[in-house]
């Protein structure tokens, strides 16, 4: 399949914006001989409103649901079962996360030996593992694909609509009486699983068959979204527990005017994109997306372990004049780190597209084991993304064991038909916003 050149570009444009989001709205100190976190916006009131420009997340369940609705039809035509498209799809997000949890358990290893502070370390490791978040609810999306493109076949947008619905009906049964809190999760998959239907419809030109369609969608979540900030209880922010901790309808507005802009741009840009030098590169950069998105929280951890303590960078209070200023040298030094860390592990990483999708025999047990591999894989992701690789500063190992297990149950569901096996590329379809710190 020929592909999608600015779904490509659409992916490369959001994770600059999940970086450099992150990189200034969680601030690192170093205080008292301790290095912590803080949130730039409990510090930078009118920063909220700058929120909007950063929470890009929606960019990527949108192309999410467009690349798998393609890749699923293509595969199921072929003859492909659920059970080996869905262990293919998950595998290619696991080989890369692979590496980047045994790296951080050697480092946390590595650094417990060295004398590192508990605190310190708790801190970094939970510091790296935010943007785990987006996997458990990604593999999710992977496993009910089949099932929602046939509904969206069936139903077309009245299903994202449904979902949002039932997204607005759990925000009324989390801020009013009785106060559920606990429903509020469903929401990842109302409000996440009602965009990655958008990109079923876009993937079908459902959404951009006419000119004013997508225009229609951006003008109804801003409309909406506007009300509910006017009227209702949430908050401006669209990054950090108000909206996406869990998720809301608040954000699913928002999330309706991002993506019908970036639909109504597709045309002028894509024509841009027929240049080929342009091409070539954002095709060498979407490359790098997964290994950016994974590893992008390394140098804001190495930046400010060699430069805090010694005391070569100052820290002014967050949100000061000099703070901003220092900003740009902020950024720089993140990026100096980051590019060369990208390069060596994208190189490193090359071997992987050679690594089995799957090992064993196939049996009927294998939907089932692929299941309670997906589970396992979703609560232990989860965990770390909440609590970090070593809380307390004490590696998690029952967490880590259950994404070890996790990803072993989904390898070892038997090897894909020699029909099935093609060329695989590390994901480039990810990454982004974590839940906040309280």
């Amino acid at each position: 399949m020929e592909r999608n050149r600015y779904a490509d570009l659409l992916r490369v444009l959001a994770i600059g914006g999940v970086v450099y989001g992150h990189w200034l709205l969680i601030s690192v100190t170093y205080r008292n001989g301790q290095l912590s976190g803080a949130d730039a916006l409990d510090y930078v009131s009118w920063g909220r409103w700058v929120t909007w420009a950063f929470q890009v997340m929606p960019v990527f369940f949108l192309v999410g649901g467009y690349v798998n609705a393609r890749s699923w039809a293509a595969h199921h035509a072929a003859g492909e079962t659920w059970t080996v498209w869905v262990r293919d799809r998950a595998m290619r997000l696991w080989w890369p996360t692979a590496v980047f949890l045994v790296v951080a358990v050697l480092a946390v290893t590595a650094a417990g030996a060295l004398g590192a502070g508990r605190t310190e370390l708790g801190q970094a490791c939970w510091l790296a593992a935010l943007q785990l978040w987006f996997l458990p609810v990604y593999l999710l999306l992977i496993a009910l694909t089949p099932v929602m493109l046939a509904a969206h076949r069936r139903w077309g947008l009245a299903v994202p609509a449904a979902m949002a619905v039932a997204a607005a009906a759990v925000d009324v049964g989390v801020a009013g009486p009785p106060h559920l809190h606990v429903i509020g999760y469903a929401n990842y998959l109302f409000v996440w699983g009602s965009i990655h239907q958008w990109g079923f419809a876009w993937q079908d030109a459902a959404l951009t068959r006419t000119w004013w369609r997508p225009y229609a969608l951006a003008a109804g979540g801003a409309i909406l979204l506007a009300g509910l900030l006017a009227w209702g209880p949430f908050l401006v922010d669209m990054v950090g527990s108000g909206n996406t901790n869990p998720p809301s309808i608040a954000l699913l507005a928002y999330a309706a005017a991002q993506a019908g802009l970036v639909l109504a741009a597709e045309r002028p840009v894509s024509r841009l994109l027929a240049r080929p030098r342009l091409w070539r590169r954002v095709k060498r950069l979407n490359a790098m997306v997964m290994t950016t998105y994974l590893w992008h929280f390394v140098p804001v951890i190495v930046i400010a372990v060699a430069f805090y303590p010694t005391g070569v960078m100052p820290q002014p209070a967050i949100g000061t004049a000099e703070w901003w200023e220092l900003r740009p040298a902020w950024f720089a030094l993140l990026t100096v780190v980051l590019v060369p860390l990208v390069l060596i592990l994208t190189w490193a990483q090359r071997p992987m597209v050679r690594l089995p999708a799957g090992l064993g025999s196939s049996g009927p047990w294998s939907p089932v084991l692929l299941l309670l591999g997906l589970g396992a894989s979703m609560v232990g992701l989860a965990r770390l993304a909440i609590a970090g690789f070593a809380p307390g500063g004490h590696l998690a190992v029952p967490i880590l064991f259950a994404c070890a297990a996790g990803m072993a149950a989904t390898l070892f569901t038997g090897r894909a038909p020699p029909s099935a096996a093609e060329p695989r590329a590390l994901l480039p379809e990810v990454p982004d916003q974590p839940p906040r710190a309280a």
